[in-house]
């Protein structure tokens, strides 16, 4: 056994215990982590101005501060780019985690403290391993590298601080010895222009034993591609034949699944799901024949949930872990060690199980199309598309989807933009299942198809490959933990791709 493994056996045991200790004992670990969130910061601007010393109950807390989102936070966060200490966690927060999500034009800075970097992402990054070890006591992962296709960081001179993709603080800030396992070095991992990235990477890992892999489907199949094309070989195992396992987030795997399959064949690849963001890492597949993730609940993080359809209103009731209910759509909120308090993530979940706290993303409180009152979450969507390729033979590369409107001679209907790496037998069977599987799913989506009074079917429309990726690269996007927009409640999104689409066929 080399050195690393003993280590992992050794300190992974004694966490693989207090793991099952917060999933026997969820709310008295969750108002721990609370009142230690409460103490550390109650000296702090936010602390002072809320009387975070007097607060005594999870009520107290929920009725003096108040739900805020980013706009909310946006003068604190100016102020602490420029230098100011101690405004909503104690000291001076000097790395900022840049999301430049697509649903967004402006890019937003995520505070990390300290605290928040080793006791929540780099915990998070070891309790992935020691739970892929114990389910998978034969691994070989540590035999080789592990490949990093990270985003890019840059000094802000407006203060002393740094931010960039979280990907990159988490490399830049890494222990040393992480450069013994890690591929490629971190001053490629760091380059910001992502084509020049791709081409360097590839280039410099063909070679080496790479054993596991972790990131964001879409951009790691991207890479791929580009590692296939360099070596000329049909599939990953080829290029690197100890390959094992891929631990990905970021953006649902269910539209992948296939492709991946097909790339990497063979049962020796496992797939192992994690769900982390700028703000905070939050659960971890830790049973491998359940795809559902469990709710890390010791890492920093104090977690309230709104039913989804009340995110938003001034009257919404957030409610703490043990009174939510299983099988209902919630929209996220969190108090962290990074300093966010009450803080509406934007994403949504469903919790699969109670005992322990499982749950599945289900979407982004943004993200959704309710223009005809269908309520259609990116879930149903991820579902739908997975059926329909099943049944079709096809694989989807990236999706995205928006509401047509009515017009004075025309009813409703959805237009899909899908970028395909095979294509289905037959586009209009696919139309058809992706309709019916909709409607299985979703039944105010069924109520509003009803004999095509409000809603007519679908419009599917395939787009040429690498569509997906000029319009990214035109809104310079590429890379890092830029993702598609899977659903949208206007046509913004759609009539910039389609745009993209025709320039490309056009081209052709």
């Amino acid at each position: 056994m080399g050195i690393i493994p003993s280590v992992l056996t050794c300190i992974g045991s004694r966490r693989l215990s207090q793991i099952d200790n917060f999933r026997k004992n969820p709310v008295e670990c969750q108002n721990e982590v609370l009142f230690s969130l409460l103490k550390k910061a109650e000296q702090t601007e936010t602390g002072r101005k809320h009387g975070f010393s007097s607060i005594r109950s999870y009520n107290e807390f929920s009725s003096v501060v108040p739900l805020r989102s980013y706009d909310d936070y946006l003068p604190l966060i100016e102020r602490m780019r420029k230098g100011e200490k101690n405004l909503t966690w104690p000291g001076e927060i000097k790395w900022f985690a840049k999301s430049s999500g697509t649903t967004s034009a402006r890019s937003k800075f995520i505070p990390i403290s300290t605290e928040s970097l080793w006791e929540c992402h780099y915990q998070a990054a070891k309790d992935i391993l020691y739970l892929y070890t114990r389910n998978n006591p034969d691994t070989r992962i540590f035999s080789g590298k592990a490949l990093t296709l990270g985003g890019s960081n840059r000094i802000n001179h407006e203060g002393n601080n740094i931010y960039g993709d979280l990907s990159a603080v988490l490399i830049w800030n890494a222990p040393f010895y992480i450069e013994l396992i890690r591929t490629p070095r971190q001053k490629i991992a760091l380059i910001e222009d992502f084509e020049q990235k791709l081409e360097l990477i590839t280039k410099s890992t063909v070679n080496q034993n790479v054993t596991s892999f972790s990131g964001v489907p879409s951009w790691y199949l991207t890479l791929i591609k580009s590692v296939l094309s360099y070596t000329g070989k049909s599939n990953l195992l080829e290029v690197w034949p100890n390959l094992e396992v891929f631990f990905h987030g970021g953006i649902s795997f269910t539209p992948y699944r296939e492709i991946y399959k097909k790339l990497i064949p063979g049962d020796q690849m496992h797939y192992m799901e994690t769900y982390n963001a700028s703000e905070g890492f939050f659960g971890i597949q830790d049973n491998p024949l359940d795809n559902d993730m469990l709710l890390m609940l010791d890492y920093g993080i104090f977690y309230e949930f709104i039913r989804a359809e009340e995110a938003g209103s001034p009257s919404a009731r957030a409610v703490m872990i043990g009174e939510v209910e299983k099988d209902v759509n919630y929209a996220l909120v969190i108090s962290t060690n990074g300093g966010l308090w009450r803080y509406v993530i934007g994403d949504t979940i469903v919790f699969t199980s109670t005992s322990p706290y499982r749950f599945r993303i289900s979407g982004r409180t943004r993200q959704f199309i309710n223009a005809f009152g269908e309520e259609l979450i990116v879930e149903n969507a991820d579902s739908a598309l997975s059926e329909a390729c099943r049944l079709t033979g096809a694989i989807v590369t990236e999706y995205t989807a928006g509401p047509v409107f009515m017009g004075e001679a025309s009813r409703g209907s959805h237009e899909w933009l899908i970028e395909f790496e095979k294509d289905p037998d037959s586009i209009g069977k696919f139309t058809e299942i992706l309709d019916s599987t909709l409607k299985s799913l979703n039944s105010d989506y069924e109520a509003k198809r009803f004999k095509d009074i409000n809603l007519v079917k679908p419009l599917v429309y395939p787009v040429p490959r690498g569509t997906f990726t000029q319009w990214l690269k035109s809104k310079n996007k590429l890379g890092g933990q830029n993702k598609v927009p899977r659903l949208s409640n206007t046509r913004e999104y759609l009539d910039e791709i389609l745009l993209v689409a025709k320039s490309i066929n056009v081209q052709s």
